[in-house]
Formats: structure tokens, sequence, C-alpha cells
């Protein structure tokens, strides 16, 4: 299983702008195969910063989701949403315990 978790920034008066297209990027990352979880929130102390938090069944789920066409289309969105700043970590889990 691949955790992915991190943030993205963009000027806070681009946050309606970028609704709609981060709606479609989870929207169709959450249909595809091997997608476990996928959401994107606002940060509520720091306006313009998205948190970024996914599960994949494994490493090829994830690499069908990083070649995706929402992927594509969700980094060319960037320039005129304004995102700049990114930061994700991958963690590599064996297990899960639900507590």
């Amino acid at each position: 299983m691949l955790i992915l978790a991190g943030s993205v920034r963009l000027p806070p008066e681009n946050m309606d702008a970028a609704r709609p297209v981060m709606q479609r990027m989870v929207e169709a990352s959450r249909a595809e195969p091997g997608c476990i979880a996928y959401s994107f929130s606002e940060d509520a102390l720091e306006p313009g910063l998205i948190r970024v938090f996914e599960i994949f069944r494994d490493h090829e789920a994830q690499q069908f989701h990083s070649t995706s066409a929402h992927m594509a289309e969700w980094r060319a969105a960037w320039p005129a949403l304004g995102i700049g700043a990114r930061q994700i970590t991958r963690y590599e889990v064996s297990s899960a315990i639900e507590t």
C-alpha cells in the first residue's frame, strides 16, 4: 500500500476557481482501480493551503494515477490557478491497523 500526503499552495483569492478543478480531479481519482482514498482539503488556518491525502493499493495503481488524463489536466491548470509550492511525501506501508 502507498500513502501520499502533502500540500499545494495557491493564492487564497483563487480558491473559487480552483474548487471545480479539484473536484474533477478528486472524483476521477477515486474512480481509478486501486485508489483506496483520495482527498484535497483547505487548511482551516492557512488560506490557500490545500492538504493532499492519497492511498493506493500498490505501486502500479499509483503509477496509473500519475499518468492519467485527469492528472495532466490538473497539472495544466496550475499556472492559471497560481499553484506554486507543492510538497508530497510517499510512504510505503506494509500493514495497517485500524484503531
